[in-house]
């Protein structure tokens, strides 16, 4: 279970070099709104910004150069990203998490590593084109996202037929989106959303670990190194419009 709640968390990632912080392209508003959670409210879903962040369009300007974009929605504590941005030095890596606490293990392993291609976002992927112009992104991963399994939450899931079009909007026209799960439900749902979202299966398989071709350049994450540890296959599919 993640961690929500780390004194301290939320300044440390304002202050960290390393994280783009949300501030609105010029002219642009912002509103913030909290999250019920019983009677109390909570931000931790991420900032909501209407309009556009200044980094839009620019992200070449933050990372001094032009090498294609790549990013992981849900990231994590990191370790699948840090382990592409350093095998990969000339592609540029963002990773996009929505928990204080879990990102701040993030940035802790980046301070250390001080990877001049990777930086962080804690946002919402729901706002996700408010961050990337029109085919400024080159490729996003999604690992081991949250199944949101009740059928009235089918929407938020990462990889529904909403989230496929929000994507559409930020990739590359080459561009493809690679999906990492243990959960075989998700899996079957996602494959379910492909065609209807105007997008096609490029590769599938229902084990990777035992897929030569697609496990060739394959990258651990932490809940996948558990996962198979447990004996559970893990399930991917690669995707393009």
């Amino acid at each position: 279970m993640r961690l929500r709640n780390i004194p301290g968390s939320r300044e440390t990632i304002a202050a960290s070099k390393y994280c783009i912080t949300p501030e609105p392209a010029e002219g642009v508003e912002v509103e913030i709104r909290s999250h019920k959670m019983g009677d109390k409210k909570s931000n931790e879903g991420g900032r909501m910004i209407l309009g556009d962040w200044n980094v839009k369009g620019h992200w070449a300007d933050v990372f001094g150069n032009d090498h294609p974009i790549r990013i992981e929605i849900g990231m994590g504590k990191g370790a699948f990203l840090m382990e592409r941005a350093i095998r990969e030095p000339d592609i540029n890596y963002i990773g996009i998490e929505k928990y204080s606490s879990v990102l701040l293990r993030a940035i802790q392993k980046q301070e250390e590593a001080d990877l001049p291609n990777l930086r962080f976002i804690r946002m919402d992927a729901e706002y996700i084109t408010d961050v990337f112009a029109p085919g400024e992104v080159d490729r996003i991963y999604l690992n081991f996202s949250d199944p949101w399994p009740k059928a009235k939450t089918a929407k938020r899931r990462l990889t529904s037929r909403q989230f496929l079009a929000r994507y559409d909007k930020i990739l590359h026209p080459d561009g493809i989106v690679e999906f990492k799960t243990d959960n075989i439900d998700l899996f079957d749902f996602s494959l379910e959303e492909v065609e209807p979202a105007g997008w096609k299966i490029l590769a599938m398989t229902r084990d990777l670990h035992k897929d030569a071709d697609m496990n060739a350049d394959n990258i651990m994450t932490e809940y996948e190194t558990k996962f198979s540890a447990l004996g559970q296959k893990i399930c991917k599919y690669v995707i393009s419009r």
